[in-house]
């Protein structure tokens, strides 16, 4: 960048008295106006139950079962099983016989006891999973109407400036409209290649499978009771690897269940008087400063002239930057040797030459500065 053009160089090159001046006189006004909408969205749930789910379905697939018995009395001829317990509650209930043979001994009741044994899958550690795959059907449901809040951040800030100045008999003015717009969305829930729905989905259908279990179906008829922490720590879920895993999954449900994304919100407009237009009060006055330069009368053709013979000098030096300072001075002391001494013209012809170009250059700079 042009050293006279930097913003140290707009203050240095301008009075005291003009600076003073504007900043004195100057009268501002700015409208803020600002949208801003942060979710941080918490997919750690859906980590957790997929990692958990197959330990599930182990479970279901090798339920704890225990054997009913259910003991009744009825006649004879409905009596469907026949076991030592009969005969033996036959023996203890003689009224229960209607006739007996006397030749062959036999007995002939008119009603026996029969025991229907029934396996039953109503044990607490399954119905502990039971209500574990109903909490997380629940879980996962909720979480679903949260899909449109997946992180993502809105920022939006826009203001509006007005000012004005005098510095002797000018009058300054500027308006100035500025926006920023920030729009940003996180790839979250995406794992293995599938995105956020896409697991969701998926794990939906884990569940319903989960469901289709005999356990499940057998438990859901009888409709059990479900349970309710604490959680009872049998033997079987303190030792078996598969309920190990569903207790961590049951406790982070637990301490979980409801919540909602991290948001943070805000929308806001107002007259600012503070800090934030004092600034752009400054950035009013710098941008008076660099207008200032298309004055005519500040414009100094000496700097002018000093900055050409500086710009050809760099252009020596960047051909050939390995030129040492004596050799710089040998080769410019060499090409004024060749001019001074050259026949066709004197050095009052040289000067008057040189003149004429500068003079045409420095026209053609004040003629664009001015435009």
């Amino acid at each position: 960048m042009d050293e006279g053009l930097n913003i140290l160089g707009l203050y240095q090159n301008s009075s005291d008295t003009r600076i003073n001046g504007f900043a004195k006189r100057v009268k501002s006004s700015m409208l803020v106006d600002l949208h801003y909408d942060k979710v941080e969205a918490n997919f750690e749930w859906l980590d957790l139950m997929e990692e958990t789910v197959r330990y599930l379905d182990n479970i279901l697939r090798n339920p704890n079962r225990f054997i009913i018995n259910e003991d009744e009395v009825v006649k004879v001829e409905l009596a469907k099983h026949v076991t030592v317990e009969s005969i033996k509650h036959l023996a203890r209930n003689t009224n229960l016989i209607q006739d007996i043979d006397e030749k062959t001994g036999d007995v002939k009741p008119s009603k026996i006891l029969n025991i229907n044994k029934e396996e039953s899958f109503d044990t607490y550690e399954n119905r502990f999973i039971y209500t574990l795959i109903v909490n997380m059907e629940t879980f996962l449901n909720f979480k679903k109407k949260l899909l449109l809040e997946s992180s993502h951040l809105k920022d939006d800030k826009s203001l509006e400036y007005k000012a004005a100045s005098i510095v002797g008999n000018e009058n300054i003015t500027i308006e100035l409209a500025m926006k920023s717009s920030v729009h940003t969305r996180k790839n979250d829930g995406k794992k293995n290649g599938d995105d956020l729905e896409t697991r969701i989905k998926k794990m939906g259908e884990r569940i319903i499978d989960l469901k289709s279990t005999p356990v499940f179906k057998d438990l859901s008829r009888r409709h059990v009771a479900l349970v309710r922490p604490p959680i009872k720590k049998t033997n079987v879920i303190l030792k078996n690897t598969n309920f190990q895993y569903a207790m961590v999954l049951w406790n982070y449900l637990q301490e979980h269940f409801g919540d909602e994304d991290k948001r943070d919100k805000l929308d806001k407009n107002y007259e600012d008087e503070g800090e934030l237009r004092g600034l752009f009060d400054d950035t009013f006055l710098l941008a008076y400063l660099a207008m200032c330069t298309l004055n005519k009368e500040d414009y100094d053709i000496n700097k002018a002239k000093e900055k050409v013979i500086s710009q050809v000098i760099r252009r020596v030096i960047d051909l050939n930057s390995t030129l040492s300072e004596n050799e710089i001075k040998d080769l410019v002391g060499e090409q004024f040797a060749i001019v001074k001494n050259k026949n066709t013209a004197t050095q009052e012809g040289i000067e008057k030459v040189f003149k004429k170009h500068v003079e045409k250059y420095f026209t053609k700079v004040n003629a664009i500065k001015l435009n």
